[in-house]
Order: C-alpha cells, then structure tokens, then sequence
C-alpha cells in the first residue's frame, strides 16, 4: 500500500503503521483543509519534546501507553484512551513503553 493513499473501508489503523528500532514513525491518514489524522509509532523510550501548535488536536491510543504532558499536567494513557490538547498550550509526548497513537488535528 502506497503511504499516501487514502485508506477507505473498514480497517486496523494500527496495522497500517510499524515500529522501528529507536525511532518515531508517522503515516498521515488524511489531510484537507479542516486538519489532518496522523498515526505514530513511537519505540519505546522515544519522546516528542516540548511545543506547542496553533489548533486544538486529539490524541488517542490505538496500542500501548503514552505519558502525555499538557501544561503542567502529565497523563498517563493506555490503549482506548485519548486525551484533548488545547491549542497554543505546551504539551510534549514519552513512550515508556512502544506506542502507536493517533493525533488529530483541528484547525479553526
């Protein structure tokens, strides 16, 4: 399946994607001007640093856990489980363990 082919049907998201040794792998599952669905594979003990983004975004889930910090709050996510960042506020994702997460982005 060609990465930028728009997947339609029924399917596992997290099937789609695959860990890789020591790295971050992202497959963006749709893009237009309303915001985009993005699927990560984090291994374990990777991170996303602190940032911040101009729209409200959705993380969730699809394997794994995820410790996600909003502000000066850290959540600690398991599979099913999602949480909302707000936009323009600080948040920074870490991977104790491999993850595949799902971040949709919402723009105004």
């Amino acid at each position: 399946m060609e990465m930028n082919q728009l997947i339609t049907g029924a399917f596992r998201a997290a099937e789609t994607i695959e860990y890789a040794s020591d790295s971050i792998v992202s497959r963006q599952l749709l893009q237009n001007k309303s915001g985009n669905i993005t699927l990560f594979a984090f291994d374990k003990e990777q991170r996303l640093s602190e940032h911040t983004a101009p729209f409200h975004a959705v993380c969730q889930i699809c394997d794994g856990e995820a410790e996600i910090r909003i502000g000066d709050e850290t959540h600690r996510l398991a599979c099913g489980q999602m949480t909302i960042k707000p936009a323009h506020v600080p948040h920074a994702v870490y991977a104790p363990v491999p993850v595949k997460m799902f971040l949709t982005m919402i723009k105004d």
